[in-house]
């Protein structure tokens, strides 16, 4: 398990400075559009072994003092307080979120960027306490044809209409909360309002996925279509770079289709088009950076598995239709993978079959499975978690950490006072509960010491667990599964 596939200092490294060649070539001023996550990139980290979560924030402090950040929103998803999935909160909250992350790791934010604004009531209210807070503002207003109709967004009633950003470094990243959010616009509006105040400036895109140097194929860029099955992005040969260099590289279906606008944009602006394809714009290099092909394959296969039990799950929340699921199963049986290469499934379904109730298996750094079942005390992933930190510190399993006594307490508080029907410990209550007898035993502090050991493991579950123990095993780094049922026949799941 665990073994690395990718050199992250040489990604670091070579990013920086392809960036920085960038600039130069634009005349010392660029705007990078950011796609993908800057911070917390756990799918690149899942699927290229060795790629550390905050690599392109530590790309950007190499250059922390060329650079400045502009956060944009779009104001229709303020409307309708649109979410971040992976966090659950409002996009205009995460734009707080993301501004306080920024400045606390030293890179200076700009501005925030309003687009598609028509005087939305809740997109004011926002903007009046951004400007209460000391954040600049600028307003970005919905272009009738966009991006169609090339003679009126490239002049004074379109790009023209927009606020001018003012910016100071030769570095603009434009960044956003979530998809949809108008960055390329707000780049290309820039471009306008910068050439007709005379400024060189340049736009480059920088997104992670797919890797444009692998091969379309490949189960890198396979586990990225599975990624975004919901959003309906397809990977594609770039037809463009084919027929201007007679070079296969791989893009994604939007990027591809907007390029013939794109391009005509930049003529329009400069008299001619600096690219002469979508890849041609992208400032990548992870493709680089892969050291081990093999150990990147076989995790991006895991990734793809994870993504259809997830994919599958949400269908029997009622949360999807079903296409996604259908789209990742295409992907995995394209590559002659399924759930039976995640080995975690097997052992949680076998354990349950055997003990007639739910089960929860993890797969140790070693490759030991460990599995834990539902008792009266704990439920199935406390369970599992217990018997893993165990075998990690060496305990016997038959050894109490925690007496059955200051369990019951704590069954009796949940039932009889906080109301809850369930009275076995979750894996939150169990960890907590864990540290307070570690005051008294050593043995139960040697074995939260090995939380850290679990990260990057893998688990499964035969049933859909409570959003608490999801969220444990997410915040100690376990890729968890589940399989698409709950344990009850209920119709509410709470």
């Amino acid at each position: 398990m665990n073994r690395i596939g990718f050199d992250n200092s040489q990604y670091v490294k070579l990013q920086s400075q392809n960036i920085r060649d960038r600039i130069s070539k634009f005349g010392g001023k660029l705007y990078l559009e950011f796609g993908g996550k800057l911070f917390d990139d756990y799918h690149a980290s899942r699927v290229l072994p060795g790629f550390e979560p905050d690599s392109k924030v530590k790309m950007l402090l190499e250059m922390k003092d060329e650079a400045e950040i502009v956060i944009v929103l779009s104001a229709d998803d303020i409307e309708r307080a649109k979410r971040r999935g992976d966090l659950g909160i409002t996009y205009d909250e995460d734009t707080l979120r993301l501004i306080d992350a920024f400045r606390g790791i030293g890179l200076y934010i700009g501005s925030v960027v309003i687009t598609h604004y028509g005087e939305q009531s809740a997109a004011q209210k926002f903007i009046q306490r951004l400007e209460m807070l000391g954040v600049r503002v600028f307003k970005h207003y919905i272009i009738p044809d966009y991006p169609s109709n090339i003679a009126l967004i490239v002049s004074d009633d379109g790009f023209g209409r927009n606020d001018y950003i003012e910016t100071s470094r030769s570095l603009v990243v434009v960044t956003a909360p979530g998809p949809g959010s108008g960055k390329m616009a707000t780049c290309l509006s820039q471009l306008y309002h910068e050439h007709k105040r005379g400024v060189v400036a340049g736009y480059a895109k920088f997104e992670t996925f797919p890797i444009w140097n692998l091969p379309l194929k490949h189960p890198v860029n396979l586990a990225y279509e599975a990624a975004t099955a919901d959003l309906d992005d397809v990977n594609m040969i770039d037809p463009f770079h084919l027929e201007a260099y007679g070079e296969t590289t791989v893009n994604y279906n939007r990027d591809v289709e907007i390029f013939p606008v794109l391009e005509a944009i930049f003529r329009r602006i400069y008299g001619e088009s600096p690219y002469k394809s979508p890849t041609d714009m992208g400032v990548n290099m992870a493709g680089y950076c892969i050291t081990d092909d093999e150990a990147c394959c076989e995790a991006s296969r895991q990734e793809i598995i994870r993504r259809w039990y997830a994919a599958a799950c949400s269908v029997r929340q009622g949360l999807s239709d079903g296409a996604d699921q259908r789209k990742i199963e295409l992907i995995m049986n394209s590559m002659g993978t399924g759930p039976q290469d995640r080995p975690v499934v097997a052992a949680a379904l076998s354990r349950a079959e055997e003990t007639g109730g739910p089960a929860v298996a993890i797969e140790l750094p070693d490759g030991r499975i460990i599995t834990g079942k539902t008792t009266s005390l704990l439920g199935a992933a406390s369970a599992c978690l217990m018997n893993a930190l165990k075998a990690l510190a060496g305990i016997d399993k038959k050894l109490l950490l925690i007496t059955p006594s200051i369990i019951e307490q704590i069954q009796h508080l949940k039932v009889e006072h906080l109301g809850n029907r369930n009275p076995r410990m979750h894996t939150d209550e169990l960890l907590i509960t864990l540290a307070i007898c570690a005051v008294t035993n050593p043995i139960a502090g040697t074995a939260i010491e090995e939380l850290s050991s679990l990260r990057g493991c893998e688990a499964h579950s035969s049933v859909i667990l409570s959003h608490t123990d999801a969220e444990l095993f997410k915040k100690i780094g376990v890729n968890l599964t589940f399989e698409p049922r709950y344990q009850a026949q209920n119709l509410y799941h709470k």
